[in-house]
């Protein structure tokens, strides 16, 4: 699934394609896309002759301010935009497409089929939906140490479910947070509200410094995500620890382990990110898997 990175890119590159063209009309090819109104030919008569204005990123949505409404899109697994002229052939997987009154269409393209849009009255996009229990943005001014140490206190949940929770902060998902993890030498299982005030701020340090490098490079392309341009994003090249099992540390040159944390794959050095969870004498520390 494509986290903050990639969505941040994906908004760029909408920026430069599609800000200031008109809907003169939309298809939709696939109704269940559609998620609010209820009703497929109320949405598109809705989007009829307004402006896109603004596009912005929240959490991992993608927001389509218009004149009237804001389209709130989530792109889930595979979901793609591309900008195309309307006499060239519509790919299949293509399931809403936008008529620009200057001849190009926005096609969004869903393999898997789990990507939503939900149109809002401008103004109230934040009052309900998706975008309502949403936490704080990792890359905002807002997000300090301070904040971070606030919402970790007194935490029993291990730190990568914690972290992994939108509620809490928004955009981090399962990629850039053992990234995020190794680089402040935290282990993912350690109670959040166990981190000492030092590990908080170097977790706070690594979160910002990691999502930054990885807008920076366009996002980790690490299955099948491209941008609306159809370009791969480069991070996947400067990950430490995610998907690199059985490679040694680039810091000590322990080997790579993966395990099960919350569900969720996990990749650790075992060496630099030693647990401070206690086990029980006998216990077996995690093994790659």
């Amino acid at each position: 699934m494509p986290e903050l990175p990639e969505v941040e890119t994906v908004v760029r590159t909408l920026r430069q394609l599609v800000l200031g063209k008109t809907i003169g009309s939309v298809s939709v090819l696939l109704p269940r896309i559609i998620r609010r109104p209820d009703d497929m030919e109320e949405f598109k008569a809705m989007l009829v002759g307004q402006t896109i204005h603004e596009i912005k990123r929240r959490a991992k949505f993608i927001q389509f301010i218009l004149d009237r409404d804001v389209l709130i899109s989530h792109l889930r697994m595979e979901g793609r935009y591309g900008l195309y002229r309307s006499d060239e052939p519509v790919e299949k997987h293509t399931h809403v497409i936008f008529h620009f009154t200057d001849g190009t269409e926005l096609r969004y393209r869903d393999v898997r089929q789990f990507g939503t849009m939900d149109l809002f009255p401008l103004g109230k996009e934040t009052v309900e939906g998706p975008l309502a229990k949403l936490g704080v943005e990792p890359l905002a001014e807002e997000f300090t140490p301070e904040v971070l140490r606030s919402l970790l206190k007194g935490r029993t949940t291990k730190i990568k479910p914690l972290l992994l929770n939108q509620e809490c902060i928004v955009g981090l998902g399962n990629i850039y947070v053992d990234e995020s993890l190794f680089r402040a030498r935290i282990h993912p299982e350690r109670p959040a509200g166990k981190l000492t005030a030092q590990q908080v701020a170097k977790l706070h340090e690594a979160i910002v410094a990691t999502l930054s490098e990885a807008v920076e490079q366009g996002g980790s392309s690490v299955k099948s995500y491209v941008n609306g341009q159809g370009e791969m994003g480069m991070f996947q090249q400067s990950l430490l620890v995610y998907g690199r099992k059985g490679e040694p540390c680039v810091n000590c040159g322990t080997e790579i382990i993966r395990f099960v944390v919350g569900g969720r794959g996990t990749h650790i050095c075992p060496a630099c990110q030693k647990t401070a969870v206690t086990r029980k004498k006998g216990a077996q520390q995690p093994k790659g898997g």
